[in-house]
């Protein structure tokens, strides 16, 4: 049969190769000529002709895991952050060059190529951008790596910015079609809802337990190649479209009703369409939960069939074949989905059964926030899913039961530690998914640390050795060698290219951060990169950006606890000083970027505050001679790429304690930025490898807070010895802000002075202190450039292929299985 088929023979990889393959795409795929094509068809051909050229190496990297039954990962995440594809697989494919000389040919540039494409709205914040390293490191690494989520029609919004507020649009990414995806008709999956269940006895009067009378929703995949660096291997984004299991009601739609003859298609197909509703109320916390099934029914089933696709397997086997990594808890309900798998479908008894499920999950946490660790009222557990609130019942009760032989007569412990939490009601989805997996992670040293000790100690002490640290990770092919070419160049040009495979290489330049000629050409390729920032933004958004003052982002999600707000205090404050006749050694541009989540009225508030104060200080003729405010709107992936290789002071300010690892920071250092921030997150960890000389560390620690806490922090009493301080808040509340929005930003001023929950006024004053040692450095430029070059050189840590490493080592035991497909140049 195999020599029925032919393998495709496509043009080299050559500019002459690519042109012909290119015509061809945009005669035949895309329907257009030289006369009719508009930008966004000349990129998607362009698309085609890039992906045609990773399918041969696709089907061979998926033959080789097969003829091999090679053990392979699962990684199941609701977002998955990718960003634009185009510009990063021609990186890893390493044809930039033929596909640069191609374009330039036609009168095109890769540069307006790659603006063409939207950045795929699939994930919101670092939970995403995380899983997207991921997805590229396991393929470079050549580990046997599956990504599963949601192929979200809509996007969680698009963010413009209307009289300095907030105001969200739909993120409709897919309105143009996507040259990636290659839609999977043949891999459908029937997902059940609702229904009841009932107890039968089988063939051999043992009790069994079915699940009937359901509502059934098909979930259809949609694959993305993901390319690994030059190495061969092409590995799958599979994401899930909700299909309806009828197209109308036809009895209906003869009757004259047309409408509510496709109310069931809609209903169903929502399922998919928008990334995480809003869940402040009870349509939208039904929906979400409906979202984490759907996928991770779906995805088990495809995982169980590829399993079942080698004759005479056992069981016992599924943990020597797969790993499932669950991304958050979000995707915890896998856990009891593959109980009701093995124990009703497949009959396996529930001990056999329950022994397989933990060995194949590994559940890595993502916060220590309660509000952010999820939890579901059995009500609406019962409701949507019946049969899963039996097994999670059951799973609780054994649980309790194995507390209480290790820990005697300790029923608060039990109480503490159960999976439906007995004073609510509620099921605890990370108790859940801690229980029911062999490996638990966190994603920092100190994050993990309190994991162990605070927020999850009774579990560590019944199950010692369950926890583990995995400190996050980025990938320095998308965040340096694609975002920077200026910076790379450099780099490449100083030690060669050893680094771009192995980046404990980067230490190499090093030494370098002495030499005074090589200094000079950092600070160019940093002025560059500040230029391209200040052309990309007049272009996209009309903000100016002077390329001559210090760029001092803080680009991340509007949360209280990152306290974008304690940045906007010290910009009042600066405002203040210059007013009051003390001119700034430096210019600086504070640049913020990030959405807040629809329902999150004080980020929002927030946000706003930001525009406020920079039209307070535009409208000074004194102070906009030495301060600015930008806000970048809606920011993403692509934003990022223009805003990290620009950032010289990167702002990580969270409170200590609550930031679980962060990527932002290792993103602008990896870029050449340093460090202003608290010892919270990954901020430990980097400090430890770049040096605290090489960064501005600030403010209290984790375990200063938690003494503050039990001994009754009171702000006021910050407040009445700091008049900086003091004249802040009466700024927001009662001064010029108010003025010019009366009673607008109170609330942040009460907030603050009344119960202040983030510490702002404990750390005002040693921010305030530390962004003047952090100017007093900038006004040496060769010390600043022997700073930023240290920090460079040091970060290769903070690689996503270590981090990758670590798992595959430590959780999923699973070895890189180099591709069959060549990788020559053509």
């Amino acid at each position: 049969m195999k020599n029925l088929f032919p393998k495709p023979q496509h043009e080299k990889l050559t500019p002459e190769g690519v042109l012909d393959s290119f015509t061809q795409r945009l005669h035949y795929s895309v329907g257009k000529d030289e006369h009719t094509a508009r930008d966004f068809d000349l990129f998607t051909a362009f698309a085609y002709t890039v992906r045609d050229r990773l399918m041969e190496r696709w089907f061979a990297t998926q033959d080789v895991y097969y003829q091999k039954d090679a053990k392979r990962v699962y990684y199941l995440s609701l977002e998955f952050l990718i960003g634009r594809l185009f510009g990063n697989n021609l990186l890893n494919l390493g044809s930039v060059d033929e596909y640069g000389e191609a374009a330039r040919r036609l009168g095109l540039s890769l540069a307006n190529l790659e603006e063409q494409e939207w950045d795929a709205g699939l994930g919101n914040g670092g939970l995403g951008r995380l899983a997207a390293c991921f997805l590229d490191s396991a393929a470079s690494l050549a580990l046997p790596f599956y990504g599963y989520g949601i192929r979200y029609e809509y996007g969680i919004f698009h963010q413009h910015v209307q009289d300095g507020m907030q105001v969200e649009a739909p993120d409709n990414w897919l309105r143009l079609g996507n040259p990636w995806e290659v839609p999977r008709t043949d891999a459908l999956f029937p997902v059940k809802f609702y229904g009841r269940t009932e107890a039968y006895e089988d063939e051999t009067g043992f009790e069994r337990i079915d699940w009937v009378d359901t509502q059934d929703v098909w979930a259809m995949a949609y694959d993305t190649p993901v390319i690994g660096f030059r190495n061969g291997t092409v590995n799958t984004l599979r994401l899930w479209a909700a299909r309806s299991s009828r197209e109308f009601d036809l009895l209906r739609f003869n009757s004259g009703d047309y409408v509510r003859a496709v109310e069931d298609k809609t209903a169903t197909e929502n399922i998919s369409k928008v990334l995480y509703p809003s869940d402040d109320v009870y349509a939208g916390k039904e929906l979400r939960l409906k979202q984490q099934y759907f996928f991770a029914s779906a995805t088990l089933q495809d995982v169980i069939r590829r399993f079942l696709k080698k004759e005479g397997r056992r069981w016992e086997e599924l943990p020597d074949q797969v790993a499932i990594q669950l991304n958050d808890t979000h995707p915890s309900i896998a856990v009891p989905e593959l109980m009701r798998v093995l124990v009703d479908l497949h009959r396996v008894d529930w001990e056999k059964a329950w022994s397989v499920t933990q060995r194949v999950f590994g559940y890595t946490n993502h916060t220590i926030l309660a509000e952010a660790l999820e939890s579901w009222p059995t009500e609406l557990f019962s409701r949507l899913l019946p049969r899963h609130l039996q097994i999670v019942q059951e799973i609780d009760r054994r649980l309790r039961a194995a507390v209480l032989v290790a820990f005697p007569d300790d029923t608060d412990r039990a109480r503490r530690m159960a999976v439906v939490d007995p004073d609510s009601g509620r099921v605890r989805m990370s108790h859940l998914a801690i229980v029911g997996s062999h490996a638990v992670n966190g994603v920092a040293k100190l994050h993990t640390q309190i994991l162990k000790s605070s927020v999850f100690r009774d579990f560590d002490q019944l199950y010692p050795g369950k926890f583990s640290n995995k400190t996050n990770g980025i990938t320095p092919r998308r965040w340096l060698l694609g975002c920077n070419p200026g910076l790379s160049s450099l780099i490449t040009d100083a030690i060669g290219n050893r680094w771009l495979r192995n980046f404990e290489e980067l230490r190499s330049i090093e030494p370098l951060a002495g030499d005074a000629a090589f200094r000079e050409k950092w600070r160019q390729a940093k002025l560059t990169n500040k230029q391209n920032l200040m052309r990309w933004s007049e272009a996209l958004h009309g903000l100016s950006i002077d390329p001559e003052t210090v760029i001092d982002c803080q680009v991340k999600r509007i949360h209280e606890y990152k306290r974008q707000l304690l940045n906007v205090m010290h910009v009042i404050a600066l405002y203040h000083r210059i007013r009051d006749g003390a001119i700034p050694t430096i210019k600086r541009t504070f640049l913020f970027a990030g959405k807040a989540a629809p329902s999150y009225t004080m980020a929002k508030l927030i946000i706003r505050l930001i525009h406020a104060v920079g039209k307070m200080i535009d409208a000074d003729p004194v102070a906009r001679e030495f301060l600015r405010v930008v806000f970048i709107p809606n920011y993403g992936v692509s934003a990022a790429e223009k805003i990290f290789p620009a950032c010289e002071i990167s702002e990580q300010i969270s409170t200590a304690g609550m930031e679980a690892s962060g990527t932002g920071n290792m993103k602008a250092a990896l870029n050449g930025a340093l460090t202003v921030g608290t010892m919270d997150g990954a901020n430990i960890e980097i400090c430890d490898a770049v040096g605290v000389d090489n960064m501005f560390i600030f403010g209290s620690t984790a375990a200063d807070l938690t003494v503050m806490r039990s001994a009754g922090y009171d702000p006021a009493l910050f407040i009445a010895r700091d008049a900086e301080l003091a004249r802040v808040l009466d700024t927001i509340d009662k001064g010029e802000l108010d003025a010019l929005y009366p009673g607008v930003f109170k609330v942040i001023a009460d907030s603050i002075r009344n119960r202040d929950t983030f510490f702002h006024c404990a750390d005002f004053r040693p921010y305030l202190e530390c962004h003047e040692r952090a100017a007093a450095d900038y006004l040496t430029p060769e010390l600043w450039t022997a700073m930023s070059i240290r920090n460079v050189a040091r970060m290769s840590y903070f690689s996503s292929d270590r981090t990758v490493a670590e798992y595959a080592r430590d959780v999923w035991d699973v070895e890189p299985v180099p591709s069959s497909g060549s990788w020559t140049r053509e």
